[in-house]
């Protein structure tokens, strides 16, 4: 039994959507391809890298798309020269299209393209009025002390 069933929340939890769709996703994850290897590594402490082995593809073949918190990465390799003879062929050069779910207020910063590894960084750029702040607690005084005051 893999497969969990969310409908039930969908009808009392609002605005939890995302989280159920990508728990379920990550539920089918099995089925997925696993072409191009990939690593996730956190660079600081709102910083994070994705690297993608893409060996034998050229800067010119690969596509970064970020739409609706969803950033897409994807290549096509260009057509092979007329008249070569493989003998054996293990570097892969099938078209490949990964995507990566970001949570709020995740952006990407730049890619980088060197030795074979494409390299994303994305930062976590959480604003002002979302981030932990510290509330100053008041006394308060008794009803009497106040009309004393007003009345002075």
């Amino acid at each position: 039994m893999r497969h969990a069933e969310f409908a039930p929340f969908y009808r009392s939890a609002i605005g939890f959507d995302r989280l159920f769709q990508a728990l379920d996703r990550s539920v089918s994850f099995d089925s997925e391809s696993t072409y191009p290897p990939y690593n996730i590594e956190r660079t600081g402490e709102n910083a994070y890298r994705i690297t993608l082995a893409v060996a034998g593809f050229s800067q010119d073949e690969l596509k970064i798309e970020v739409k609706e918190q969803t950033l897409t990465i994807a290549g096509e390799k260009a057509a092979d020269a007329e008249g070569k003879t493989y003998l054996h062929r293990g570097i892969a050069a099938r078209a490949f299209e990964r995507r990566f779910q970001l949570a709020d207020h995740v952006d990407v910063t730049g890619a980088k393209f060197e030795n074979g590894l494409l390299h994303v960084d994305l930062v976590r750029n959480v604003p002002e009025s979302k981030k932990p702040r510290t509330i100053a607690i008041g006394t308060s005084e008794p009803v009497q002390q106040l009309e004393a005051k007003a009345a002075a």
